[in-house]
């Protein structure tokens, strides 16, 4: 075993959970936004669907993934006209995956801490003429600082985990789609415990740094 059999997959496990990260941090605050303190027909349905990938099995979250971008969808054929090559199997699809398992955990923490913001100081500011954006800017998301910060780490967290959407949706292929947990999955299949354990070790320490940030964060509201 050298340093780059052990450390690619650890790479490249934080590289797509950075990217996944990013997408569902983006997606969850505008959609954590709208959602928050608005009532419509429907919303209980809408936000049931949204939080869905909390509770699905991977396996069927990654057949979902398929079913959309494969090369026999609308979509994946688009995709594959428009870049000369598909999706899956690749860096792409795995951030997909990781991306679409943990938007729900950025959603609900995100707009649990909008819905906490005080509607008295945004209403003050729009009668001082502040525009929408200016109060979601500068008053809103300070006020949600907290709830934004520990929603990032959690998404990050989750998106470091995935295992089962990854699998299915983008393939186990070392360098390219391999993250830790997919690694963790193949020593263990070949018998490589030693291996095994080194890379359990290192989530394990990644993933108590994390959940000791959140509640870090948490304590400071």
């Amino acid at each position: 075993m050298t340093f780059t059999d052990f450390w690619t997959p650890i790479k490249l496990s934080i590289e797509i959970a950075s990217i996944a990260g990013i997408i569902a941090i983006l997606v969850g605050v505008l959609v954590g936004k709208f959602m928050a303190k608005r009532t419509f027909r429907g919303k209980v349905i809408l936000e049931t669907i949204l939080l869905l990938p909390l509770v699905l099995p991977p396996t069927v979250i990654g057949f979902l993934l398929i079913i959309i971008f494969g090369k026999n969808s609308f979509v994946g054929q688009s995709i594959e006209w428009l870049f000369g090559q598909p999706i899956m199997f690749t860096m792409i699809a795995a951030i997909i995956a990781s991306a679409v398992v943990a938007f729900p955990l950025m959603y609900q923490t995100v707009r649990t801490g909008f819905e906490a913001v005080d509607g008295e100081i945004e209403n003050a500011a729009r009668v001082d003429g502040a525009s929408e954006w200016q109060i979601f800017f500068f008053i809103t998301l300070p006020m949600a600082k907290n709830a934004l910060i520990a929603g990032s780490i959690l998404c990050f967290a989750r998106a470091l985990g995935e295992f089962g959407a990854t699998l299915m949706f983008a393939g186990n292929l070392p360098g390219k789609t391999q993250t830790t947990p997919l690694a963790i999955y193949t020593a263990i299949s070949s018998n490589n415990m030693t291996l095994a354990w080194l890379w359990v070790a290192s989530m394990i320490v990644l993933s108590f740094i994390l959940l000791i940030s959140v509640h870090t964060v948490q304590k400071q509201r």
